[in-house]
């Protein structure tokens, strides 16, 4: 790498992303690395996203325990969730992480800077205490953050990134949005003791994901004591007394302890000078790349929720890699966004890989494979759970193209099915895959005729 720069590559921001993409160009291939965030290390991801509120599930699942246990024989007693306590722990092991993370940089010779960066030009960026450092690439990796919406006193209601802080749970809230943040933290403060209402504007929550399995979240959320409102949205909201007074499309007006938005993320981009030196913006702000994370400048890239594209941190994480193999490796790397698996944490959990059932009958002739029943733990303590195991196939190759699961730990489940979405196996290589009973996933390999054609 030559000289006459400072680095030979500049990471802005201390994600997932920029961390994996600065400590495998410094450890791996001996590049010098200097690495710029003015927040936490660990990124969304780490300290205001999936650690916490995972976290936050788990806590959110002990409430019920005591009385399934009661049905196996245990004679168990729930005292109060001690908000406080567990905040306590959280917010430690939430230390510990950003200190492995910084000590992961260190190990890896990456030079660090707790300070906000901006781009000055094509191979110079300017950092917040006025001095300025050069790099032969550089990689913005600054992410996304919730948004409220435009309307009058949206300063009353909190963001998901506020959610960790609060000093008391609040008695009630009030959550706006349908998606996948909006269902989590609906199941999890319900899970927790608070009175949870949820507004929707549209016809069903979780859009973008298989109808079928969205409708039996839907469902178990209402069946569960969340007061879920479809095509309804706010309209006012203003202080009243110590709570919050909520106009709605429904025509109520009630009051909340809280209200929380979690209406969409944008990605972070703005007021970094990207414009000025041409790099291109769309319309919410994303960072305009190729398929190698290239923006319009050749020096400059980008990874992660900046760019839009798939906002998830295992996804910015493998940009990183294809990054560093793109430029450090030699060896032209394009991001492989296809096939994705992901998980929504909400309880039940949905799991998902490949294409919705609706996705997928616009593009060919399919068969459904589904099965929904009521699992043997819950169902034997009498309760109404309900899980929900589809695979879509397509009726020329056979080939499974999508598989949707509802049911408790679908996340870990959703993992091993992708491999197999992911290698392109037929219906029939499922079947020919002996059952493990018994188990919920087992319906996964015996489902041997479609319930419906599309």
């Amino acid at each position: 790498m030559s000289d006459a720069f400072d680095f030979d590559l500049f990471v802005i921001g201390g994600g997932s992303g920029g961390v994996r993409a600065a400590r495998v160009a410094a450890g791996e291939h001996g590049a010098r690395v200097g690495l710029a965030e003015d927040d936490r290390y660990g990124g969304t991801c780490v300290i205001r996203g999936c650690v916490p509120k995972k976290l936050m599930v788990f806590a959110s699942e002990y409430a019920g325990m005591p009385a399934e246990a009661a049905a196996y024989g245990w004679d168990m007693q729930v005292g109060a969730f001690d908000w406080t306590a567990f905040r306590g722990k959280m917010n430690a092991e939430l230390d510990r992480l950003e200190g492995v993370y910084r000590k992961m940089l260190a190990g890896s010779g990456v030079e660090t800077f707790d300070l906000r960066a901006t781009i000055k030009d094509a191979h110079t960026v300017a950092l917040s205490d006025g001095t300025t450092k050069t790099a032969k690439h550089i990689l913005i990796a600054t992410g996304g953050h919730p948004v409220r919406p435009d309307m009058p006193n949206a300063e009353l209601g909190i963001v998901s990134d506020d959610i960790f802080h609060l000093e008391t749970l609040p008695k009630s809230i009030l959550i706006i949005g349908g998606g996948y943040i909006a269902c989590e933290f609906a199941c999890i403060l319900n899970g927790l003791g608070v009175e949870v209402t949820q507004y929707y504007r549209g016809a069903q929550i979780l859009r973008g994901f298989d109808d079928e399995a969205r409708g039996l979240v839907s469902e178990s959320m209402c069946q569960s004591g969340v007061d879920l409102h479809l095509g309804t949205n706010i309209l006012e909201m203003e202080k009243s007394g110590d709570r919050i007074k909520v106009k709605s499309t429904n025509g109520s007006e009630l009051t909340f302890e809280m209200v929380m938005f979690a209406t969409g993320r944008d990605p972070s981009s703005a007021n970094m000078g990207l414009e000025d030196v041409g790099v291109s913006l769309g319309r919410k702000g994303q960072v305009e790349v190729n398929e190698y994370s290239q923006t319009g400048v050749p020096s400059i890239y980008a990874i992660g929720d900046v760019t839009d594209r798939v906002n998830l941190t295992p996804v910015a994480i493998r940009e990183g890699m294809a990054f560093v193999q793109t430029v450090f490796a030699g060896n032209p790397t394009p991001v492989d966004h296809d096939l994705i698996a992901s998980a929504v944490f909400t309880q039940p959990e949905m799991g998902t890989v490949g294409l919705s059932e609706e996705e997928a009958r616009e593009q060919e002739e399919i068969e459904i494979y589904a099965t929904s029943f009521k699992p043997m733990q819950t169902s034997f303590a009498g309760k109404p759970d309900r899980v929900l195991m589809k695979l879509v196939v397509s009726k020329a190759s056979r080939v499974v193209l999508g598989c949707h699961i509802v049911a408790p730990n679908a996340g870990e489940l959703i993992q091993m099915v992708g491999i197999a979405v992911k290698a392109g196996l037929t219906k029939e290589q499922f079947d020919a895959t002996c059952a493990v009973h018994p188990t919920m996933s087992e319906e996964l390999v015996t489902m041997r005729n479609p319930v419906r054609t599309a």
